[in-house]
């Protein structure tokens, strides 16, 4: 029996990234404030008329506001390897000669590095810094396609996400810590940089250090979601850390992370808030450039303890402690906005499928995906 639908909407983020009001709104389309309220509440499923109105006046089609979504359905599968009792665990499914496979998403299975096809290929001819290329792919393709910068490999996750649900589009996610990948974005090499970079002395992420090397570039700051950052240690925690203090015991090494990094930024605040020199940590200065890089130097041993997210751990079967609730946001230019695989890729932010990914990583909090944090004018 196919499972009844729901009809969910996207109508109040787009609104939002447009910065129209529900009443601006209701104007340019010609129906009252209480049915956009009404619609974007999930109250009142609006009719072929106003849907078609709502998507020619915000730009897009109809499938980008409104979608059915599907009840969840239970099905029977085999899995490639144990399981925990009782343990919910992400998986991929496959159907193989008439059974359905599934296969957990354990350690590098859950954070692959897979080699990433080419467009073309391409050559310098003179001392211009500029390069010529010889596309192996459409134009076509590369003009659906939207560049992100970011350290999390949840982008990948969305990304993935994206394109299924927009054949066309594509996504292209580059690794970069928080500085590099604003630095990116604001030298024109991406659509989107990703942060989470915490300022103690206000109490606030990522908008102090946008401030401070913003040029003339007008910003909107879009929130990915919350996670749960803090130490992973190996399995049952055996060496019984609890925060900071207890890394300057000289039987623990840790491994850090590279200057720039949002991880990175936190153990230091951490450490000068209790008044640990850096030099007490023992591996204080033994650095891998992400977070997977420092699950697996922990799982093979190397080092007792590191800075990064809970979904990390969870994934690399690690112990973790919480010692901070970091804010990741996407940094957009505005003029973005406006172009059309932006928008696509921005309006996935809603759907709950893909909120259910986050949140079955652990560690995630979704009450604010999708969400403009604020707008950031350029300096004078």
């Amino acid at each position: 029996m196919k499972p009844e639908s729901e009809l969910r909407n996207n109508l109040k983020q787009i609104r939002n990234r447009l910065g129209l009001s529900q009443q601006d709104l209701a104007k340019i389309t010609g129906v009252s404030r209480q049915t956009i309220s009404g619609v974007e509440s999930g109250q009142y499923a609006p009719s072929a008329t106003i849907a078609l109105r709502l998507a020619k006046v915000l730009g897009c089609q109809v499938e980008d506001l409104f979608w059915l979504q599907e009840d969840y359905i239970d099905v029977e599968a085999i899995p490639t390897q144990a399981v925990p009792v009782a343990q919910k665990v992400r998986l991929n499914l496959a159907e193989v000669g008439g059974n359905l496979i599934a296969y957990p998403l354990f350690g590098e299975e859950a954070f692959r590095t897979e080699m990433i096809p080419a467009d073309g290929e391409g050559w310098r001819e003179t001392d211009n810094s500029k390069i010529i290329v010889k596309l192996w792919d459409s134009q076509d393709k590369i003009k659906h396609t939207v560049a992100i910068a970011g350290c999390t490999p949840v982008l990948s996750l969305w990304a993935k996400f994206a394109e299924q649900w927009y054949p066309n589009l594509r996504v292209s996610w580059s690794f970069a810590n928080s500085i590099e990948a604003l630095e990116r974005l604001l030298r024109g090499e991406v659509h989107i940089a990703g942060m989470h970079l915490y300022n103690p002395e206000t109490n606030s992420h990522n908008i102090s250090f946008i401030k401070n090397i913003l040029t003339n570039q007008k910003l909107v700051l879009i929130n990915l979601g919350f996670w749960s950052e803090g130490l992973i240690v190996q399995p049952g925690n055996p060496k019984r850390l609890r925060t900071v203090v207890d890394l300057t015991n000289p039987a623990i090494t840790i491994v850090n992370r590279e200057l720039g990094s949002g991880s990175r930024q936190l153990l230091e605040h951490l450490l000068n808030q209790d008044q640990i020199p850096f030099t007490a940590v023992k591996g204080f200065n033994h650095i891998v450039n992400s977070h997977v890089a420092v699950a697996q130097t922990i799982s093979t041993g190397k080092a007792d303890a590191g800075i990064s997210i809970q979904a990390i751990a969870t994934a690399f079967g690690l112990g973790f402690i919480p010692l901070h609730k970091s804010q990741y946001d996407l940094v957009i230019i505005k003029d973005y906005l406006q172009e059309k695989p932006v928008q696509q890729f921005l309006n996935t932010l809603g759907h709950q499928r893909l909120h259910s990914q986050l949140i079955s990583l652990g560690g995630y909090d979704t009450s604010q995906t999708g969400e403009i944090i604020t707008t950031i004018e350029p300096k004078n």
